[in-house]
C-alpha cells in the first residue's frame, strides 16, 4: 500500500509563540510520527495549505479536490483542521475509486498530550479496512465522512 498523505494545517501542525494564543502553522508533522511508528508502507507527504481550516474557503477546497482526484494513488490521507473537516469531506464526495480519510487533532501534534499521533494511527487503519469513499477518523472511530459532527463542548467528533 503506498499512502498519498496531502496537509492542509490546522491545529495537527500548529506551533505555538505564547501561550496558546499566538500561532503559526508549522511543517507538517505526519512523517515524523509515521516515522516514530516504524510503518510498514510507502508515503509522500505533501503541504497543500498551511491554514486553520476557519480560514479556508471555496477556492482551497477546489485545489484540494483537484490533488486528491488527480492524484495516481488509491489511498488519500488528508491532514485537516477539525473545524471545517466536514465540509473539505462533503466536497471530496464525487471522487470515486479512492479511499479518502481525513484526520486532524484537537491539540498540536507538538504538544505531549495531543491526539495527533492516535488520530494518524486510526486514519492509516481505515486506510487499509475502508471500502472507496472519504472517511472521518476522529476520537477513536471511523465516521463515514456525512455521519459525523464535532462535538465542541466535549471536545471530540461523534455520529449523528
Amino acid at each position: 500500500m503506498f499512502v498519498q498523505i496531502f496537509t492542509t494545517g490546522g491545529t495537527f501542525d500548529k506551533v505555538y509563540f505564547d501561550a496558546l494564543s499566538e500561532y503559526k502553522i508549522g511543517e507538517p508533522m505526519a512523517a515524523e510520527l509515521l516515522e516514530q511508528g516504524r510503518v510498514g508502507f510507502n508515503y509522500s507527504v505533501e503541504s497543500l495549505l498551511k491554514k486553520d481550516s476557519l480560514d479556508l474557503d471555496d477556492d482551497d477546497r477546489t485545489l484540494i479536490h483537484e490533488r486528491v482526484a488527480n492524484c495516481p494513488h488509491e489511498h488519500i490521507l488528508i491532514i485537516h483542521g477539525t473545524d471545517t473537516m466536514t465540509v473539505t469531506a462533503a466536497a471530496l464526495a464525487d471522487i470515486e475509486h479512492k479511499v479518502i480519510v481525513l484526520t486532524g487533532a484537537m491539540q498540536p501534534a507538538r504538544f505531549r498530550d495531543s491526539d495527533a499521533l492516535f488520530n494518524l494511527g486510526l486514519a492509516v487503519g481505515a486506510l487499509n479496512i475502508c471500502q472507496p469513499g472519504v472517511w472521518i477518523a476522529m476520537s477513536g472511530r471511523v465516521f463515514p465522512a456525512d455521519g459525523v459532527r464535532k462535538n465542541r463542548m466535549a471536545g471530540r467528533f461523534e455520529a449523528h
